[in-house]
């Protein structure tokens, strides 16, 4: 049978992705500072738009707990790296203040930290403080994350640190384990093929050609396929194309905060437990965009336009201001909605701790709010949550789920604080095999096989239970 064509026309409903549309989905994903920079060149470039004055726009709050704002409690996020009992000071001085004015020390300490650009190490205890409970583990980290060099790198043996800080080598490298989970991925290493390895693993690539690739990066920058070839049982196109991934990788990745790159440490949602007992979702007003469409100038201006071209530019001008205006307040709408269904599944973990943490995927949460997955994901891409314990990234809420003995489900990160705290809390002598640990989830009512553990425990570079036993 012979094939024919035929062109036919057919009537439906299609979605047209004009530059404003593209504008307003693009503005969903852009960081605090990338908004910044895109406000500035439209107040640049357009002259009907005005930046308006600093206490122009209130906080915007979730519609569920809307507080008033001389209720808003900012110490958890205005000091995310000061010590403890100087924020425990800060609440104290500023508990019978009103209209939520920080007077004294907290002010200064508020000044101090807004003055600073966020660090390595600061990016790296922020996480540490959600990342696990356990004050020695905590300690122990926060000794090496500010034991890093400008790359990332721990140059120090764990040994040395062990002997220093009077605590068990196997206390130290759990403790180093736990930095080098934290982002960016391959901070901590102690090797250029440590640091492209732990990148490897965050990606899932790291098998054992890459393995051997990565023991053998003298051949690698010799640029000798041949015994690579040989080495991995790689055709040369596989060879190739791994070479190629091992090269996009980030030899040094703490540079990312070196001064020439630092960002601010500005939560774009804050947190805070409301009066009733529940927890209160905001957007932060500091990273919200306040400008003014300047109708006036535009309805004096353009009467007195001398050209057609000139009355089109300030029509398009005022166009384009307001849907500015509306794709902002858009996206201040989305990501306060998003936020606070968010912050609904993830209280416990906000509240209490890492182990905690609740499984948890970007098409729950799409279902939730009525919008779609790609619009979520964009939501969630560069935005970062202030909480009491610390500012988090809210691409770290998700996760996935293991289902428990009694049906619930638990998120993989909660499941590896679990590990991690198990083998924290081993006796001299009496370290627990892979299978010790999942037994014990077990009797938690987590159901966990053997090899999910030894993949956890990898992942968090728990040395095996063999290096782990200490004599008594």
């Amino acid at each position: 049978m012979g094939s024919t064509q035929r062109l036919e026309l057919r009537q439906g409903p299609a979605l047209t992705l004009t530059p404003e549309l593209l504008q307003s989905i693009g503005l969903l994903q852009l960081s605090h500072l990338e908004l910044c920079a895109f406000v500035e060149a439209e107040l640049e470039r357009n002259p009907l738009l005005q930046q308006a004055e600093v206490d122009a726009a209130p906080p915007v709050s979730s519609p569920a707990s809307a507080p008033p704002a001389s209720q808003v409690d900012g110490t958890g996020r205005l000091f995310p790296f000061v010590p403890a009992r100087r924020r425990e000071a800060a609440m104290a001085k500023g508990a019978g203040s009103s209209g939520g004015s920080i007077p004294g020390e907290a002010r200064e300490d508020l000044e101090a930290v807004a003055a600073q650009p966020l660090s390595l190490a600061a990016h790296l205890d922020a996480q540490l403080a959600l990342a696990t409970a356990d004050p020695v583990l905590r300690a122990i980290g926060h000794d090496l994350v500010h034991s890093l060099d400008e790359a990332g790198y721990l140059r120090d043996e764990t040994d040395a640190v062990a002997r220093r800080l009077g605590r068990p080598l196997a206390d130290v490298e759990a403790a180093l384990a736990l930095v080098q989970s934290l982002d960016p991925p391959g901070i901590g290493a102690r090797s250029l093929s440590e640091c492209l390895s732990l990148q490897l693993r965050e990606r899932g690539r790291l098998d054992r050609p890459m393995e051997i690739l990565l023991a053998r990066l003298d051949l690698v920058a010799k640029g000798d396929l041949a015994a690579l070839a040989r080495l991995c049982g790689l055709g040369e196109a596989e060879l190739r194309a791994r070479l190629a991934e091992i090269r996009r990788l980030d030899p040094k990745p703490g540079l990312a905060f070196s001064s020439a790159a630092l960002d601010l440490l500005v939560p774009d949602v804050l947190v805070r437990e409301d009066p009733a007992g529940g927890l209160a979702v905001e957007l932060n007003p500091e990273t919200l965009p306040r400008l003014l469409v300047d109708r006036s100038y535009y309805a004096r201006v353009r009467p007195a336009a001398r050209s057609e071209a000139d009355r089109t530019f300030l029509t398009e001008c005022l166009r384009s201001a307001q849907w500015l205006a509306r794709s902002l307040d858009r996206r201040a709408d989305t990501v306060l909605k998003v936020a606070a269904a968010i912050v609904r599944h993830q209280e416990a973990f906000i509240r209490q701790g890492a182990d905690h943490l609740r499984p948890l995927t970007l098409r729950a949460i799409a279902e939730e709010v009525g919008l779609h997955e790609s619009t979520i994901s964009r939501v969630v891409a560069n935005k970062a949550l202030g909480t009491p314990r610390g500012t988090i990234a809210l691409k770290l809420l998700f996760g996935a789920a293991l289902t428990g003995t009694s049906g619930e489900a638990h998120a993989a990160r909660a499941v590896q604080e679990r590990i991690r705290r198990l083998v924290a809390a081993e006796e001299p002598g009496q370290a627990l095999s892979d299978g010790d640990i999942a037994r014990k989830l077990d009797e938690a009512g987590i159901r966990v096989a053997r090899r999910t553990v030894a993949k956890y425990r990898e992942t968090l570079r728990i040395p095996p239970v063999s290096r782990r036993r200490r004599p008594i």
